[in-house]
C-alpha cells in the first residue's frame, strides 16, 4: 500500500463524509433536495466507500502477511493505519463527553471507586460556558429568524443546535469527571473525557497550594519536566514527583512530566488529602493486631 493512495483514501474521506452528512440532515429537517444532487452524492458516497475499503483490505492483508498478525489485531491495525490517530482521539471524546452529559441529568459521577475523594476544578470556567451557551441560543434564534432559505436555515438551526449540546457535554464531562485521590494515596487528574493521568502514592513526594497562571493551552509542558493542567488559565496546586510520569495529550501524542501543576477548586483540601498517609488496611486472618505484652506472674 502506498503512501499515495494512503493520502488520497484520507483526503477523500475527510470532504466527502461531511458533505453526506449534512444532506441527511437537511432529508430528516424535511427540506427539498433535487432528485440528481441525491443521486449524485450517493454515487459519490459509494464511490468513497468502495476505495476506503479497497485501501483498509489491503493494509489488513499486508498486516497478516508482514507480520503473521491474528484477523482481530490486523483489522485493529489497518484502522490505526487508515484513520488519523487524532480523529479516532476525537470521536472517542465526543462520544464519552454526550455520555457524561446523561450522567450530569442523571447527578451520577464516572467511576468514583469506594474510599476515593473527589475533587472538581470548574469553578474557573463555569461562567465562560454559561456564557457560550446563552450566546449560542441567541445565534440561533437570531439566525432562524433573517435567513430565508430553507437549506441553509435547516443546516445552520442543525449545527447551531449540536453546538450548544457538545459545550453542555463538555461542562458536563468536567463535572462528572472530577479529580481523585484515592484510598491508597494515589492521584487521578481528569479534565473532562479529554485528559486522564494516574499517579501513584509512592512517586509522590510532596505537595502544597501554589495559584500560578501558565500561559498556553489546556495541557502545557515545559522544558523541565512541568505539567500545567490549567482551568481558566489558573493552576492551584503543586505536586513533585521522585520521578517521571508518562501522560497522552488530548489527541494522541505523548509526554512525561516530573513536576505537576493542576486546580483544583479547593486546592487546600487537595494537599491535605495528598499529604495524609493513606489508612492501614483492615486486619485479616493474615495480619492480625499485635497481642499486648502478658503481666509477670505474681
Amino acid at each position: 500500500m502506498t503512501a499515495v493512495g494512503l493520502r488520497a483514501a484520507r483526503a477523500v474521506a475527510w470532504s466527502v463524509l461531511p458533505a453526506e452528512l449534512v444532506l441527511v440532515i437537511c432529508l430528516v429537517a424535511g427540506v427539498r433536495i433535487p432528485a440528481p444532487v441525491l443521486l449524485g452524492a450517493e454515487a459519490l458516497v459509494v464511490a468513497v466507500l468502495v476505495l476506503d475499503a479497497s485501501v483498509l483490505w489491503r493494509l489488513y492483508a499486508a498486516a497478516r502477511r508482514r507480520d503473521g498478525a491474528g484477523r482481530r489485531e490486523a483489522l485493529r491495525s489497518a484502522v490505526g493505519t487508515l484513520v488519523p490517530v487524532a480523529l479516532r482521539r476525537l470521536v472517542v471524546h465526543e462520544f464519552r463527553a454526550l455520555h457524561s452529559l446523561g450522567l450530569w441529568v442523571l447527578r451520577r459521577r464516572h467511576r468514583i471507586p469506594a474510599g476515593a475523594r473527589p475533587f472538581s476544578y470548574t469553578e474557573p470556567q463555569t461562567g465562560i460556558m454559561w456564557t457560550f451557551v446563552f450566546v449560542s441560543v441567541v445565534e440561533t434564534v437570531v439566525l432562524a429568524l433573517v435567513i430565508p432559505w430553507p437549506l441553509v436555515h435547516a443546516i445552520l438551526l442543525v449545527v447551531d443546535v449540536y453546538g450548544i449540546v457538545i459545550i453542555l457535554a463538555l461542562q458536563a464531562a468536567c463535572v462528572t469527571r472530577p479529580h481523585l485521590v484515592e484510598a491508597d494515596g494515589s492521584l487521578r487528574l481528569r479534565y473532562g473525557a479529554l485528559f486522564d493521568l494516574r499517579v501513584p502514592a509512592s512517586v509522590i513526594a510532596s505537595a502544597r497550594v501554589e495559584r500560578r497562571f501558565p500561559g498556553g493551552g489546556l495541557v502545557r509542558v515545559d522544558e523541565d519536566g512541568t505539567l500545567d493542567l490549567a482551568v481558566g488559565s489558573q493552576t492551584t496546586v503543586t505536586v513533585e514527583l521522585t520521578e517521571p510520569v508518562e501522560f497522552v495529550r488530548p489527541l494522541g501524542r505523548r509526554g512525561s512530566a516530573r513536576t505537576l501543576r493542576f486546580h483544583a477548586d479547593d486546592p487546600r483540601a487537595v494537599v491535605a488529602a495528598l499529604v495524609t498517609p493513606p489508612l492501614a488496611p483492615p486486619l485479616t486472618p493474615e495480619r492480625t493486631a499485635p497481642s499486648s505484652t502478658p503481666d509477670p506472674p505474681a
